[in-house]
This record gives structure tokens, C-alpha cells and sequence, in this order.
């Protein structure tokens, strides 16, 4: 049994209140989520039990829990237990079983029977990989909502699920009571050992994460609203810049006004996380920052290569984006190391590839514009 797994049943915090799931519905969705999407992940690429209960983790969580990304389920348990429904893991706390290694505790705070003997007998409710999955879920899910309710008033950087990853191998007062979300050594009671185990964590599900993600790409954009096609005059910088900027030109503040209006305001949690329009960006003469022509979306903190959830959140943006192109005056849009204008032909898939034109370099999350999708617009 993997570190993590024991310490994060061990330090889960008892935040929540007895979750009901209504398991009634999961019958009539199972079904339709086995045809339906899958939260970014390559079934080919998860583990056997993982790819076998993919419809029921998507049933669960559209049910119960639209905000957790069933890829994020299936890379923490892999973390977790190796996607082993028997596991447990002793210590003095009792010791953690099943999927998630919950410890008894939680196990029945979410709804589970308690434990007869520890570790638990062969046909514990806690080892049965369908009924831990949900309980389990809609446990975890309380602690994202709890982070991502905290993360937002504090305005911390860190996102929600994370924050929800750090609830499960260390407990909530971590994100609490620390300066981020995510807790250093020698603060919220984090030696350097914890420290480091909550970063390894981390760090280990976001890797499996990225291992088990659909290739990225455009995405579908059939369920967002149409946006108000721009019909004022076409001007200087003139229009404020509600990003903090100096100014935007008209055209720019209808396309970022039409995208907080379809993708809500940026921050933690959000699709987009941040945001910003007018900078002098001195470095590059021929930048439509400072003409207050372009804007900058981030879908996960910058300098950070997206993946999972926020690497699709900045694809619906970028599809959204170039659909209704027209109606919003877009000039060019640069994401994931790709150059796309109305002009440009697709080559070996979403525009071309970026070169970053002699300023930038374009291996780099920022100077690749993988960390953010930059937006242009006509004047």
C-alpha cells in the first residue's frame, strides 16, 4: 500500500454531514453515460476496473456531483488504492480499506456499515468497488465543494480540486488554515514531511491525470449560448477594461463582456480562472495588448502546463471562440502552442503550430500560450 493512501484516509477531515445518494437514480443513468461524455478520460488508457466502471463513476457524479470530473476520480483512486477494491492500509487510527481509504469513520459518516473487524471481513459493504464508488464519491465531492466555497471567498490560488486533494491526504484545515490552499512547512500544522507528502500527492494525481486524459482538442460547444454579435462602431481604446487594464477597444470589451456572460467571471473554480486584457507588453512592439485589443484567459494558474478539467475548460473556450468568430470580431486566437485566424488553414489539426514568432519561446507554458488562450479582435 502506497504512503498516500494511508495518510489520506487518515487526515480527512470530518467536515461533512451524512450524505443521502439516491441510488435509484443511478440505474436510469448508467445507461445514458456509458454514451455520453466521459470527463476527458481514454478509457483505453485507465485501469481494467477503472475502464469496467467508467458508465458508473459518469452516472455517479452526474447525479450527485457534476463539479468532479470522473478522470479526476479514477486518477485519486489510482493514487489511492491502485484501483484494488480489497486494500487496506493499518494505522493507528484504525486503518483505511476499499477504493478511496476511507477510514471507518468516514466510511459510515457517508453512509457505509461500520466495520465488524479490521481490517474488514471479505464482504464488507466498504470493499465492494460499486457501493464504495457511491458512497465515496458523493463524500469527497462535500470536501470539493467545502474547499471551493473557502478557496473563493479567500480568493487563494489554488483551484478547487486540488484543494479537494489536499482535504483527502491531509485534511481540510490544511486548506484552511494555510496561505494558498496548499499547505508549506511550518504552517497549518505542516511539518516538512507533510509538506511533502501533500505536494507528492499532488503532483501524482495531476501526472495520472494527464496519463489518462483524452487527447486533447476542439470540443463540442452545441450546449453554450449564441452571443450578442458586436454592431457598435469600431474605435480606439476608448472602453474601460474590467480586468484592470488601462483600456479596450469596443469591439474587445463586447467579446470579453459575451465571454464572462457564457463562461461566468473569472476565478478559482471557474472556468476561467483569470483573466486580462491591456498591458504595455514592452517586449513586443507588435502586441494588441497594448491597443486594447486582446486578451489573455487563463483556465488554471499561469505558468502551468493545464491538463484534465481546465485543459477542456480553455478548449471550449478556444471552440467557442473561433465558432462565432464573426459575430465577435476575433483577429487570431493562440492556444496550446497552435496559431488560428479566420484566414488560417487547419494543418495537422486546430490551426497551425505557434512558432512564437522570434519573442517567444514557444516550449514554454506561457510562451507557448499553453497556460492561457490569447485573443485578438478586430478594431
Amino acid at each position: 500500500m502506497n504512503r498516500a493512501a494511508g495518510a489520506g484516509a487518515a487526515g480527512l477531515a470530518a467536515i461533512t454531514a451524512p450524505i443521502v445518494l439516491i441510488v435509484a437514480l443511478l440505474g436510469g443513468l448508467t445507461a445514458v453515460a456509458a454514451e455520453t461524455a466521459t470527463g476527458g478520460v481514454d478509457a483505453t488508457k485507465v485501469p481494467p476496473l477503472a475502464q469496467e466502471l467508467l458508465p458508473h463513476i459518469t452516472a455517479i457524479t452526474t447525479a450527485t456531483c457534476p463539479e468532479l470530473p470522473p478522470l479526476w476520480v479514477i486518477a485519486e483512486i489510482t493514487a489511492e488504492s491502485s484501483w484494488d477494491p480489497t486494500a487496506y492500509s493499518s494505522d493507528r487510527n484504525g486503518g483505511a480499506a476499499g477504493l478511496y481509504q476511507l477510514n471507518e469513520a468516514n466510511w459510515t459518516t457517508a453512509g457505509g456499515r461500520p466495520w465488524e473487524t479490521s481490517p474488514p471481513p471479505a464482504d464488507a459493504d466498504v470493499l465492494d468497488a460499486r457501493r464504495h464508488l457511491e458512497l465515496a464519491i458523493p463524500f469527497v465531492c462535500a470536501n470539493l465543494k467545502a474547499a471551493a466555497t473557502h478557496l473563493q471567498a479567500t480568493g487563494k490560488p489554488t483551484s478547487a480540486l486540488d484543494g479537494m486533494l489536499v482535504c483527502h491526504i491531509a485534511g481540510c484545515s490544511r486548506v484552511t488554515d494555510s496561505a494558498t490552499g496548499v499547505p508549506t512547512a511550518g504552517e497549518a500544522g505542516c511539518d516538512r514531511t507533510c509538506a511533502d507528502l501533500v505536494a507528492n500527492y499532488l503532483d501524482r494525481v495531476h501526472t495520472l491525470a494527464a496519463q489518462y486524459s483524452a487527447e486533447p482538442g476542439p470540443v463540442s460547444v452545441d450546449d453554450l449560448p449564441v452571443p450578442t454579435p458586436f454592431d457598435g462602431v469600431s474605435a480606439l481604446c476608448t472602453a474601460d477594461d474590467p480586468t484592470g487594464g488601462r483600456c479596450l477597444t469596443p469591439a474587445t470589451r463586447h467579446a470579453h463582456d459575451e465571454i464572462v456572460r457564457v463562461f461566468g467571471q473569472p476565478g478559482p473554480g471557474a472556468p476561467i480562472r483569470s483573466a486580462g486584457c491591456w498591458d504595455e507588453h514592452a517586449w513586443n512592439p507588435d502586441s494588441d495588448h497594448p491597443r486594447g485589443q486582446a486578451c489573455d484567459y487563463f483556465p488554471d494558474t499561469a505558468g502551468r502546463f493545464p491538463e484534465g478539467q481546465e485543459l477542456q475548460n480553455g478548449w471550449r473556450l478556444a471552440t467557442w471562440l473561433r465558432t462565432h468568430a464573426a459575430a465577435l470580431n476575433v483577429k487570431y486566437l493562440i492556444w496550446q502552442g497552435r496559431f488560428w485566424s479566420p484566414d488560417t488553414a487547419d494543418t495537422d489539426g486546430w490551426g497551425r503550430p505557434y512558432t512564437g514568432g522570434g519573442i517567444y519561446d514557444a516550449d514554454d507554458a506561457t510562451g507557448g500560450h499553453y497556460d492561457h488562450l490569447h485573443a485578438s479582435f478586430e478594431l
